[in-house]
Parts: structure tokens; sequence; C-alpha cells
């Protein structure tokens, strides 16, 4: 009965969204539908993609091993046009796959996908392919995807690389880290606890905070492994320069190298559920 379900599901999403779909030569358009606002027939699994996308840990607490949820790096579950304070953004990803890629050296489909980030960024383990949560995340990508071409340019998607051709100085990121980022992410990396927002100086150059907000672990043993994007240089830096200090992002290019730079200098868990550290 179960296998029914994922094939009647399966075929519902095809019938709602393939009239929406043409050649992969367009440029996508930003109009995601609200998760609320899917047909009844999948509403309430569209919703717990939603709850599993924003608080993680909580819902699916066998397949996470650290303390990240999705959510700190694809903000309001993903739902976001990228850019300055958008986070990762999910909207269109379910047009981008089956999407080769270089680190398995085949083709992988949305479902591989979201394991390798639960087991690489959450270190932890694989939702089944046939299971509820893993059934409602992928309705989700689905549903907040619609209208989108299939394979269609997607200019939002994933981290921009950062112009600057300087060169990272890990020792000026320590500095950085301890004036800009312990207060939310601690001293030596292990998330905050408090509950405070970041506050720009008049002088609209630097930052200090003023009442933090509390940020995951950036490394340690309850921080992403080794083997995640966001352990790689470019793309940590690339993160920091568009999205933090949260809710104001003020970093310049160069303090954002310098900072990911030591932020992925320290130690973390080593991914080792294959060969390939990227």
């Amino acid at each position: 009965m179960k296998r029914f379900f994922y094939i009647f599901l399966s075929l519902l999403l095809v019938i709602l969204i393939a009239g929406s779909f043409t050649p992969q030569d367009q440029v996508a358009k930003y109009d995601p539908p609200k998760p609320e606002d899917a047909p009844k027939e999948i509403r309430e699994v569209v919703l717990y993609g939603y709850d599993i996308l924003t608080n993680t840990k909580k819902h699916v607490p066998d397949y996470v091993g650290n303390e990240l949820n999705c959510h700190n790096c694809h903000f309001e579950g993903g739902i976001t046009e990228g850019g300055k304070n958008g986070g990762i953004s999910y909207v269109g990803v379910a047009a981008k796959y089956p999407k080769y890629r270089n680190r398995q050296e085949y083709s992988v489909d949305l479902m591989t996908r979201v394991n390798n980030c639960l087991m690489r960024s959450l270190n932890g383990n694989p939702l089944p392919p046939e299971s509820k949560e893993m059934t409602a995340i992928i309705t989700y990508f689905h549903w907040i995807s619609k209208g989108i071409p299939i394979y269609a340019e997607i200019p939002w998607l994933g981290l921009k690389p950062l112009k600057s051709n300087h060169k990272p100085d890990k020792a000026n990121g320590q500095e950085l880290y301890a004036g800009i980022c312990a207060n939310c992410h601690g001293d030596n990396g292990e998330g905050g606890k408090h509950k405070e927002k970041m506050k720009k100086e008049t002088n609209g150059e630097k930052g200090k905070m003023e009442h933090g907000e509390s940020g995951p672990p950036l490394w340690g043993e309850k921080s992403f492994t080794d083997g995640a994007g966001m352990s790689k240089l470019g793309n940590m830096a690339s993160f920091a320069y568009y999205n933090m200090p949260r809710h104001n992002p003020i970093l310049t290019e160069e303090h954002a190298m310098d900072i990911a730079a030591w932020v992925t200098d320290q130690p973390r868990p080593k991914f080792e559920k294959d060969d390939k550290p990227w």
C-alpha cells in the first residue's frame, strides 16, 4: 500500500507541474508558490517537508549527527532569491535534477542529493528513499519549483564565487572572527546559545555585536564534516560575504575570505563514508 501511495504522489506532482516545463534555454523567473497554497491533496506533505527543512534535528533526529539544521544554510525553508541575506535557495532545485556531479562522477537524483547533505553537512545518515520524510522533502522541492522549466537557467541557485583576488589571511581571519563572529558562533566555534541581534555602527563600515543571535557550530564535533561543501574555503567565503552577520551582512569580500580561511582550517569531523573528501 505504501508503494502505491508514493507512485500516486509522484504522478500527481507530474500532473500539477508538467504544464510549467519548457525547454532549457529559458531563464527562470523567481515566483515561488507558498507552501500553504499547495493543493489540498499534497498540502500536508508539502508543509511537513517545510517543517523538516526548518527544524531538521527535531523531525529526523536519527538521521542528524550534529547540532545543525538545514535552515542554517537554507534560510526560510530555502524560499529565497539568494544574494544578500538570502542564504542558499531551494527554489527551482527540482528542475535541476538529475544532475551530473563531479564529486560522485555520475548523475545523481534529488533524493541522493538530499542524503549527501544529511551525511556530509549534518554528519548523519541517509533517509530511506521510501520514507515519509524523504517523500515530504522531495514533494516540497517540487512544489516551490512550480513554474520553472526543467534545466532552465536559474540565476539565484547556488553560491556565487567572490571576485576579489585577495590572498586569504588566516591570522587576520582569527581576529575578525573573535570580533564579529564569536558572539553568535562561540569563541571556539561551538555555536551560540543566546538570542541577540547584530547592529551596524554609524560609520556604515564596521559592525559590532550589541545583541547577538544564536549561531550554529562552525567547527568541532558538533559541526559539519570535512566532506561538506561549506568546508571549502571558497564556499564559506561566499556564504559569509552574502549572509554574515545574519540579518545585516557587512563583511567585505576580503574579510569574508580571511574569516573563511581561519574557520575552514579548524578541526571538524572526518567524512569517511566514501573516498572523496568533496
